[in-house]
């Protein structure tokens, strides 16, 4: 039986490659910076949000990694402790997210939101990028440190969704890993066998399966 969880979309946040400074000395193109658009539906497909895109597409984007999710539970831990300004987009994310964090939220774990049908695929593994749009150098240290990642959606079922309905509800629950204990496994939080039993996860993509399998 599934456990009722209803996520409730605080944001739905689109942005368009661009150029956003250097790097080594040639042009930094990101579509990190995103801004919540204003509805009042949003179409979903198979590669993501609707008037969003990704500037580099060996780490973000694609079938397995569509809709970018960031729970805003995080957000006063990022405040107080780090002295972190959040907001909607702050991390980047397609989805403002409140209602479950990393240990909640399951690899596998299925969600209905709207006529959309969404499925928790891997975390967020955070890149210079993140570090260079929020003008912070210890930004992706901190996420890494902490698992405070978010995580990657694939889109099961495209469709449309009002921006201001109930929001996602689990329809599947998995019970697989948490997205968290997935996140730090990667970074050598887990034994070789752990890592092992984790690559199995129903849902998990075939990057991280990989990741989790290496010596």
């Amino acid at each position: 039986m599934t456990d009722v969880l209803h996520l409730r979309v605080l944001s739905v946040n689109v942005g368009q490659a661009r150029v956003v400074g250097e790097h080594h000395g040639l042009p930094l193109i990101s579509a990190f910076q995103k801004r919540p658009v204003a509805g009042p539906t949003i179409r979903v497909g198979t590669l993501g949000v609707e008037g969003d895109t990704q500037a580099d597409l060996e780490v973000h984007g694609g079938p397995e990694r569509a809709v970018y999710a960031y729970p805003a539970d995080n957000w006063p831990w990022w405040e107080k402790e780090k002295n972190f300004a959040c907001a909607p987009g702050a991390f980047g994310e397609n989805l403002t997210l409140q209602g479950a964090d990393e240990d909640i939220v399951r690899i596998g774990d299925r969600f209905s939101w709207g006529e959309i049908i969404l499925e928790v695929a891997q975390p967020r593994t955070p890149c210079h990028k993140f570090q260079r749009v929020s003008g912070r150098e210890d930004a992706g240290a901190i996420m890494t440190v902490s698992g405070r990642c978010g995580w990657y959606f694939r889109v099961l079922q495209a469709g449309t969704a009002a921006i201001g309905d109930r929001g996602l509800v689990r329809i599947g629950e998995s019970r697989g890993p948490s997205v968290r204990e997935i996140f730090h496994a990667i970074f050598n939080r887990a034994t070789p066998a752990r890592r092992r039993e984790l690559a199995d996860a129903p849902g998990l993509t075939e990057e991280w399966r990989q990741k989790l399998s290496r010596p």
